[in-house]
């Protein structure tokens, strides 16, 4: 049975940290280094996703994701992408952190899933190609 495909997504290349410092930190320069880095602030945190080379030891983080982009631009009326994706991947166990951006969405996942997230009884199995 062939599944037709719903949307692409990239794998990128790096391994990326998820970051959190105090609310009232500046945004440090380490963290705008690398092809993508993604900032919020909010009233109880300075939360920041960077490539986790450029991390120093003495930041609070998790370290090891890998980062899956769904091909954009999205959409504004598409709905239950991100509901869809991560339905899928916590069937299989597997937990997300999600960055959505004006044109796309980007998919977290812990390098050590990431193989069981992408094969073929997951994603590729639901209609989304991973190149």
């Amino acid at each position: 049975m062939m599944v037709e495909k719903i949307l692409t997504m990239i794998l990128l290349n790096d391994r990326y940290g998820v970051c959190r410092l105090d609310n009232t930190e500046l945004i440090p320069e380490w963290a705008k280094n690398g092809g993508f880095f993604s900032i919020t602030r909010t009233s109880d945190e300075l939360s920041i996703v960077c490539s986790q080379e450029y991390i120093p030891r003495e930041i609070k983080c998790e370290k090891d994701w890998r980062i899956l982009k769904i091909q954009g631009p999205l959409d504004f009326s598409l709905i239950g992408i991100l509901a869809s994706i991560s339905t899928i991947l916590a069937q299989k166990g597997i937990s997300i952190f999600a960055i959505s951006t004006y044109d796309t969405d980007y998919i977290l996942v812990r390098n050590r899933d990431i193989d069981n997230a992408i094969d073929i009884e997951s994603l590729i199995k639901e209609g989304y190609e991973v190149v």
